[in-house]
């Protein structure tokens, strides 16, 4: 079967759960079929990004569209004239007749047998009327995401920024999930969300997965350093609320019960509002090569949020590696779990800390929820979350064939040639 991924942003480096679990499922994808990705980004050149996507995906195709990059200003500067656009901005801004150009062309040469449209920020590139069938991969409903964005955030000034995005992308989102031929939700939570926008027989679920080869710890760590651990992108505003709201309403009471722990933030980019939660207890570690030998230290692991959609792929990864974790209900959304079996589930923050210290101080639960952890993460390795994708992938297809012979470097080939056009 020969499929068409398109990528919004760069894939590269795999630092976002979005990108882990687009990478993962294409890369198993690739194994066994023919998968093209076209993964399109904005900002500056960046040549040392186009060859090693191609390094990972032999039939990749980068396209520079320009734009702006990832400063606030220079994002800012490109959103005041988008302001009265119809569409919502984290859709706009990722739109190029040069993509669309390109997507236009495999279709009518029956190049593939299916498009992914990944996430649905590409979405707008995808020509209405399509003869090769076409998939929307959902890793979030957008439009709860947003609302959730906008009832939490504090600022006036951004909390009106996001009231308006969180409206533009419910009606935006609504209209756009009829133009695909199936969507791909990410949970029951989200499948159940976008049924009240299409048909419930247009969605599949296929759940998120974790390389439990690279997690799984050698040994178990029966007796850790009493570290705190929260992983994920540092300058995503869920992650930054999560976090200010651990600090400020849960951290001091587990600070009181376990006076020498210590908790640390590992994700990229940590923006200035996290910066400054730093002190003698809170490490604010930012980016780093792997987050393994963090996990593999840690006591406990916490996912505090109160915004989101989708899944939460840190979640699994700290199962994988066998961590005993505590999250909020909106943290362990959609995911397969059992609380107080393989996982503890709090929302008042006096609840949340309470199981925090359980953890720390109570070994016989700790080990306990460790074991539950990694068993239940060992049923979602990626290589087997991704043949459920692929069957859903043929149930579209239904046997259609006759998609036109091609390659990659024909493809990037055949880019280079529209965008210089």
């Amino acid at each position: 079967m020969k499929t068409l991924w398109v990528k919004a942003g760069k894939l590269l480096p795999v630092d976002t759960g979005g990108k882990i679990r687009s990478f993962n499922l294409l890369r198993e994808l690739d194994a066994t079929g023919e998968v093209t990705l076209l993964s399109y980004y904005s900002g500056a050149p960046d040549p040392d990004y186009e060859r090693k996507l191609v390094e990972a995906f032999p039939r990749a195709v980068a396209v520079h569209i320009g734009g702006p990059d990832d400063s606030a200003t220079s994002m800012a500067v490109h959103y005041l004239p988008r302001v009265f656009s119809p569409a919502p901005y984290a859709v706009t801004k990722f739109t190029s007749r040069r993509v669309t150009r390109l997507i236009e062309r495999w279709d009518k040469e029956r190049r593939f047998d299916v498009l992914i449209c990944d996430f649905l920020a590409a979405s707008r590139n995808f020509p209405r009327r399509l003869q090769t069938p076409c998939v929307l991969f959902q890793h979030n409903v957008e439009s709860v995401l947003w609302r959730r964005q906008a009832d939490t955030e504090r600022q006036p000034l951004t909390r009106l920024v996001f009231q308006l995005e969180a409206a533009k992308m419910d009606r935006y989102e609504r209209a756009t999930l009829h133009r695909f031929d199936h969507v791909i939700a990410v949970s029951e939570a989200d499948k159940r969300a976008m049924a009240a926008m299409i048909p419930e027989e247009h969605i599949s679920v296929v759940p998120t997965g974790v390389d439990t080869r690279t997690f799984r710890p050698a040994t178990r760590n029966d007796h850790p350093d009493p570290i705190v651990l929260f992983l994920g992108s540092m300058d995503w505003e869920a992650n930054i609320d999560g976090v200010q709201y651990f600090v400020e309403s849960m951290w001091p009471a587990v600070r009181a019960a376990v006076p020498n722990a210590r908790f640390q933030v590992v994700g990229r980019n940590p923006a200035p509002a996290v910066r400054r939660l730093a002190s003698d207890t809170v490490e604010i570690v930012g980016t780093v090569p792997s987050v393994v030998d963090y996990l593999h230290r840690a006591a406990a692991v916490v996912v505090p949020l109160r915004i989101g959609g989708g899944t939460r792929l840190k979640i699994y990864e700290a199962m994988g590696a066998g961590k005993a974790v505590v999250s909020t209900s909106i943290g362990a959304e959609g995911l397969d779990y059992h609380d107080g079996g393989d996982i503890l589930i709090a929302d008042a923050p006096d609840v949340f800390a309470r199981k925090v210290i359980a953890v720390l101080q109570d070994a016989p639960l700790r080990r306990r929820l460790e074991d539950a952890a990694l068993a239940l993460a060992s049923q979602y390795d990626w290589s087997s979350i991704a043949r459920v994708f692929e069957s859903r992938l043929r149930g579209v297809v239904g046997g259609a064939s006759g998609a036109s012979e091609g390659n990659g470097i024909t493809q990037r080939n055949e880019a280079t040639e529209l965008l210089r056009a």
